[in-house]
Formats: structure tokens, sequence, C-alpha cells
């Protein structure tokens, strides 16, 4: 069985935890049949040697300490000269740290922690010269005050803090209650710590540390239920106000065709190069994930999950906030609390909120992983309801009802838009429950929607305060697209280029667009002269022997020599505006719904020509932010301008005829 194969059904016995800054570990064993992704080991001191005898110890399995504390350990039998050894548990190539002690008794010994010592799990021995005796094994958990009172039914107490001081009024969560800081930085939280989880809500104008670029803004609690656990988290000042987020949809990493590598090689150097942009501008940068970072499907038979994931995140050069999506559910279980916890032990927690300057940032889960045996990897899309309840309780704690919500979630509030016989946009809900979600929206007068799932753009204003971006995917079309033996151009479902969005914010004013891979910032539209497009099985298809050769290529397989010019415009929504002239002329624009040509021809016909069926979900698929013009002749340019909702112009002369290409802008 592969290591990828080994967290299928879980049934773990906790060991020890690791806590720190915003960082906690589990420890595990396994028993039943499982095998578990083996962690790292240390190497085994050598055995004791029998002529060290130390009796009575008393070693805490769990020490709560201020940091380069003292530490007495009880025992008889240690002598002058003895060192203690700390030997982590869990990173088998970090050095052992050797303390000389300080004092050393009939009854026990004394030595000061280094600043090299970490909050994690540690195999203490004494050395005494080349002999070693294993005293046990403890787990050091770093606090800011270790004498905070208990208070009765409060299972979850500490201190949010910084530079040394307390921080007030900052919100502290278990995904089910919520608290706020006293005004020493103190919370108590009455946990039945059901997820294991507790994180703060960074304040504005605050972060938390980073491991690699995963931001460590919540512990993991290991002590039952009713065992009060002490969960500090330390933040560092900066100043945010100003800031930028790289949104990222659907990555769907699987390590099989090519993705890898087109992620390496297009969307990393890509995105890496806008956060420089913005940082050498000196403005914060973050990026916010959509879920579907995987693909559940692969997670066995390619060896490739979450903590695969992980590896190729932290090569993006900012803070990566996450947000679950369907296909990062453990496919091995069929209720939604056990599928997301290899997503919880791994990423963290599946939703939680976060404050950026002025806004105040909210990741939801809205997947309900169902899997069952009669439809393999089913699921509801729905907020449910312990979550809505997290919710209500979260936004009562955002006074300033005109500060910006961002919110993140996988799954689609709103449909695809259609176009009315007006050429008026419509849409409608999707989401299970959607109102009631809307309806916990209210009072607030700025909120943003960022969803993915669908592999293609589109926005929805649902009233004057609530609007949704529904993003376009960064792997395009599951990375078939962008292949060098398919149209090698990473094109989503509606013709969008394979991209993110940026979303900029100062104060509480915000301006976003989107970022196609490899094309510059200003490369937000392409048009095609439907002269020049006549998708044809023998053009594109020449070895397909089957009969549905018309049912993908749609009204393309017709010729059309009308002089028609037909633009995408991914971005479109509310606000903006479509001028096409010719000669100096306007021309009249009619928005359509319609299927991108060049999307066709860089899946579903390249499927078909290795006489391959085109995955359903996958084909090209109607849009909105279609719109097209008439020109007078075959030969006549047209001078297309469109503006954005915040007055920003992009442009090209389309010179005509206008070839068609998979190469083609």
């Amino acid at each position: 069985m592969n290591s990828q194969n080994s967290f299928s059904r879980r049934n773990f016995i906790q060991a020890s935890v690791v806590t720190g800054l915003g960082l906690t570990l589990n420890l595990y064993s396994c028993k039943k049949s499982e095998v578990v992704l083996p962690e790292p080991k240390p190497d085994p001191p050598k055995e004791d040697d029998k002529s060290i005898k130390i009796t009575g110890l008393s070693l805490p399995a769990h020490m709560d300490l201020v940091k380069q504390s003292e530490i007495t350990i009880d025992g008889k039998g240690f002598t002058q000269g003895d060192q203690i050894v700390f030997e982590s548990l869990t990173n088998s190539s970090k050095p052992k740290i050797v303390i000389n002690t300080t004092v050393v008794t009939d009854n026990n010994i004394l030595f000061k922690l280094p600043a090299t010592v970490t909050a994690e799990g540690y195999r203490i021995y004494v050395k005494r010269g080349t002999k070693t005796f294993i005293l046990g094994t403890s787990v050091l958990n770093f606090v800011f005050n270790p004498n905070i009172p208990d208070v009765t039914g409060m299972s979850i107490k500490g201190v949010v803090h910084s530079s040394g001081a307390g921080l007030a009024n900052v919100v502290v969560s278990d995904g089910i209650e919520v608290a706020i800081t006293d005004s020493n930085g103190i919370y108590y939280l009455a946990s039945k710590k059901r997820g294991k989880l507790v994180f703060v809500s960074i304040p504005g104008n605050y972060e938390v540390a980073t491991k690699g670029s995963a931001p460590l803004f919540f512990n993991k609690l290991t002590k039952p239920p009713l065992t009060v656990e002490i969960m500090d988290f330390e933040l560092v000042s900066v100043n945010n106000d100003k800031h930028v987020v790289m949104i990222l949809g659907d990555m769907h990493l699987a390590n099989r065709n090519s993705d890898i590598a087109q992620f390496q090689q297009g969307f990393l150097k890509d995105v890496n190069n806008s956060i420089a942009t913005h940082k050498n501008a000196g403005t914060k940068v973050y990026a916010l994930t959509l879920g579907d970072m995987t693909w559940e499907t692969y997670w066995y038979t390619t060896n490739y999950g979450l903590p695969q994931y992980v590896q190729e995140m932290n090569k993006i050069n900012a803070p990566v906030f996450n947000t679950m999506g369907n296909h990062d559910n453990n496919p091995s279980y069929s209720n939604n609390w056990d599928a997301e916890e290899r997503y919880r032990e791994i990423i963290g927690p599946t939703y939680y909120s976060f404050n950026l300057g002025k806004a105040h940032y909210i990741v939801l889960d809205n997947i309900e992983y169902l899997n069952e045996s009669s439809s393999p990897r089913n699921y509801n899309e729905i907020i449910l309801p312990e979550q809505l309840e997290w919710l209500k309780k979260d936004l009562a704690t955002v006074t300033d009802k005109s500060t910006p919500i961002i919110i993140a979630m996988h799954a689609p509030l709103n449909s695809s838009p259609g176009v009315d016989v007006s050429g008026q946009q419509v849409s409608n809900y999707r989401l299970k429950d959607s109102s009631e979600f809307v309806d916990t929206l209210s009072g607030f007068t700025d909120v943003q929607l960022w969803t993915g799932h669908s592999h293609i753009n589109y926005t929805v204003k649902n009233s004057s305060s609530f609007i949704e971006h529904n993003l376009g995917a960064v792997c395009a079309t599951w990375w078939w697209t962008g292949r060098s033996d398919y149209g090698a151009n990473q094109i989503c479902k509606d013709g969008s280029p394979g991209g993110y969005g940026i979303l900029q914010m100062e104060n509480k004013s915000s301006e976003w667009n989107y970022k196609s891979i490899d094309y510059p910032l200003e490369y937000q539209f392409r048009a095609y002269d439907l002269n020049k497009v006549h998708l044809t099985k023998e053009k594109y298809a020449p070895e397909y022997t089957g009969t549905s050769w018309v049912s993908f290529a749609g009204v393309y397989a017709n010729l059309n020599l009308k002089n028609e010019v037909l633009i995408n415009v991914w971005g479109y929504g509310p606000g903006w505006n479509i001028q096409v002239t010719e000669d100096g002329i306007s021309l009249a624009v009619q928005r359509i719904l319609a299927k991108d040509p060049l999307h066709i021809i860089s899946y579903s016909a390249q499927r078909l020509a290795r006489n391959a069926e085109p995955t359903v979900a996958f084909i090209s698929s109607n849009t909105a932010h279609m719109f097209k013009v008439k020109a007078s002749n075959p030969t006549k340019s047209l001078v297309i301008k469109v503006t954005d909702s915040y007055g920003k112009v992009f442009t090209e002369t389309m010179i005509r005829p206008k070839e068609f290409s998979y190469q083609m802008k």
C-alpha cells in the first residue's frame, strides 16, 4: 500500500501534542487495521546504560511554560555534570539540544531551557559522558501567562498578545463558540472540543507567524473536553490597511496530466511575479484559495493529496489562507465530518475568519460530502446549520456595518447567468438555504462573495450591497487545455484563460481584476472574427470516427459569413461597458449566451480526435459574458473598447480578417 492510501479510514489514539505560536501538532498511534502516513521518528538513543540508575522520576507528559523557563525534574540518582538532552519526536533531522544542568540535588535536577527549544514534543534523557538514560517524553507548550485562573465550565483559555502585552477585543473561536479577549488579552471558551481546533480571528493590522506559506492562526486541541487547555496566540503588528489578495480557484493538483509542471512553470511563476510587483510597491500581499486544491479521486492512485499540495503552496511567496472544496474531502468516508478530518489535520479549520486592514474576511465550507455508495463522491452544496450559527456569532462581533465583508467559499451562491430576450442577465440561487445565508449578512453595506467550483467566470449582483464573483480556475479545464499536445492555451470552459483574481483593498475601498496566466493584466477579452470560425471535423478532429461532431461544435459547425464579431469579456459585470466602432461609427453591441469556439477546439475536439469521449463536466459551457457586433464587410477593422466598473479601459484594434487559431489572443 502506498503512503497516500494509508490515511483511509482512521481510528487514532492520541499520544501527545505540540503547541506554540499558533501551532499544534498531534502525534498519533494507530489501532485496528489501518496504516497511517509515517511520521518522522528520532533515532533512538543508545540503550540505557545499566550503570545509570535514576528512580522516583516525575516527568509531566505536558508542560505549559513561559519561554526559557527553568525546569525541575524530580528523581533520585542524578549527579553533578549530568546533561539533559531534548530530541524532537516529530523531526528526526532536527539537531538534538544538549542542556547543561544548573542545580543537582539528591531529589531533583534543575536546568534552564535555551531559546533553541521550541514548543513541541520531545524525548528527554540524561547524558552522563557517553552514557544515556531515558527520562521519558513530554510536550512543551509555551504560554504568555501560565497562571490564568480557571473558570467553571470553560475548557479553553489563553492570551492573545503582541510585543509583550495582551490585546483586547480580539475574537477567538472553536468553530461553535465565539469569545472576545478582555483588556488583558485573556479569553475563555466553553468548548466541547468537537473540531479539536481553536483559532484566532486575526485583527486588522496584525499577522501571525507562518509555517511555509501557511498562517499559524489556529491551535489543535488534544485534551478531553472537560480538561482545561491553555492556547495562546502571538501576533505581530503590521500595517495592512492597504493590501492585495491573490484569489486562487480550483487548482486540482493530482500529479497527473502534466499538472505539476503546468502549475510550476505557468501559474506559480505568474502569481509570484504579481506578488512581487505589489510587494515592491510597499503593499502587503496575501493569497486565498477557493477550494479543490487537490482531487480526492487521485489521492490513492497517484499518491498525491493534501500534504503534497502543501509543498506546492509553500512556493507561493505570500501567506496562503485556504478554503475547502468538495475534492478536498477524504474519499474513504461516507459522512461529511469524518471526510473533513484529514483536511483539519493537514490544513486547519474548514471555516474561520480573519481581518486584513479594515476588511473582515470569512472562509466557509459549503460542501456536505456524502460519498454514498449509490453515487460515489456525491455531495450537497449547503452551509450546514452549525456553521451558519457560527457565522451569525462571528458577524455579531463586527459592529461597524460599513466594514467590507469578504467571504470565500467553494460552490457558488448563484447559478451561471443566462440572457433574456432583451439582453439582460438573469440568474437564480443554486445553493441550498441560500436565502438564510444572504439574510445573515443583511445590514452590512459592502459584501463581496468569492466562489469557484464552476471553472468559469461570472458576476452576479444580488443587491446594492451584495455581489458574487465566481472565479475561473487556475487549472482551467482540469489541466487538459494547457497540455502541449492539446490546445496549449490553458483555457476554461467559458473561454476565460486559466487565471486568478487580484483583489486590491485600501481602507474600505476595493478594486479587482481577473489575471490571466502568462498574459498582462490588461488582457481582459478576446475577439473572434466569425467569418474565420468554422469548426469542421476534417480540420480539427480528422481521425474522429464517431457521429457527434456537430453536437460539440454547435453553431460553429456551420460556415458563418455574416461579418459578425464575437467578443468574450470574462471579467464582465455590473458597471462594465462595451463599445465597438467601425470608422469612428459606433456599432450596436448585443449581449448573447454562447459557447467559446476556442475552448471547443482546445478540449472537446482534442478528445474526439483521439476517439475519446469528452468528460461532460469539462466540455464548453454557455456563458453570458459574450457580445456580438456586425461589421459592414469582411475586411473592415474594428476598435473594441471595454471599460470596467472602476473606469479602467482595455482596447483592441481588431484587424480583419482575424485568423482563428489555438494561440490567438
